[in-house]
């Protein structure tokens, strides 16, 4: 008889815990003035700048640290510069600013909430004109501006708090199946941010007077990089390179002057 007490507290403290964490990311409820798009975030823009500038210096220390050369170093920076002035990026609170990182191997860029921004030379080394340049960096600032960080953190609060609830309300045996598929999930959610990250990219590109297509080699290099060995799209953050290609050609389509 104790025994089921015990269970039934244990659900209910469980499912406490369940409704706790759908209330705390649904009631941090807005509409990101820049993109349209309805958002759960907890953290402030203040705070995603002082996350961003307090991570950047490890990010680029795991990656052997910034590329010596200062002519290429003030190329990305003369390049990101030129996008955000000439973009919704500028009316942003961000601080914006772009690194160029040593490592060689890498093939990668990537952004940190509040607007740090970094390239490998690794990618760098690959493009073919200041136009591909542009396209990268922009999908960059497109993270930044689509407060991606900030709301995945919130969706990974979300998570933790659900699977913490099963854990303690029924079984942790039952917490690690839901956990792979909240794996998944989350998954879909950083493709939905690639896409749209793509998307202002090419808005961004235009608005600065570069031309968009050229995104489009940028994902040829990605898929060349990638090899015939790549993730399946349903497994990966990325979208599949082919498809971000179409998304990219109707983003044209539509902002094109």
């Amino acid at each position: 008889m104790k025994k089921k007490g015990n269970s039934k507290v244990k659900l209910l403290i469980g499912a406490g815990i369940v409704i706790f964490s759908l209330f705390q990311y649904f009631s941090n409820s807005e509409v990101n003035k820049y993109t349209g798009k309805k958002q759960h975030i907890s953290i402030s823009v203040d705070d995603e700048i002082a996350i961003g500038l307090q991570s950047a210096p490890t990010m680029a220390q795991q990656h052997g640290g910034l590329y010596p050369d200062q002519k290429y170093q003030q190329f990305v920076d003369q390049v990101g510069e030129k996008l955000v002035n000439n973009s919704i990026a500028k009316q942003t609170n961000y601080k914006y600013d772009f690194h160029l990182l040593k490592d060689e191997k890498t093939i990668n860029a990537f952004a940190l909430p509040g607007g740090q921004i970094f390239i490998t030379y690794a990618l760098f080394s690959r493009l073919e004109n200041e136009d591909q340049l542009a396209g990268v960096l922009g999908h960059e600032i497109g993270h930044v501006v689509g407060r991606h960080s900030a709301e995945r953190m919130s969706k990974q609060n979300l998570t933790e708090g659900l699977l913490n609830g099963v854990a303690v309300g029924i079984d942790p045996s039952t917490a690690q199946g839901a956990a792979v598929l909240a794996n998944i999930i989350n998954m879909s959610y950083g493709r939905e941010d690639e896409l749209e990250s793509d998307d202002l990219g090419v808005k961004f590109m235009i608005d600065a007077g570069y031309n968009p297509i050229e995104l489009i080699g940028v994902m040829e290099i990605l898929k060349q990089a990638a090899g015939p060995n790549s993730t399946p799209e349903r497994m990966s953050t990325h979208p599949d390179p082919e498809n971000r290609i179409q998304k990219i050609k109707e983003a044209i389509e539509k902002y094109k002057k």
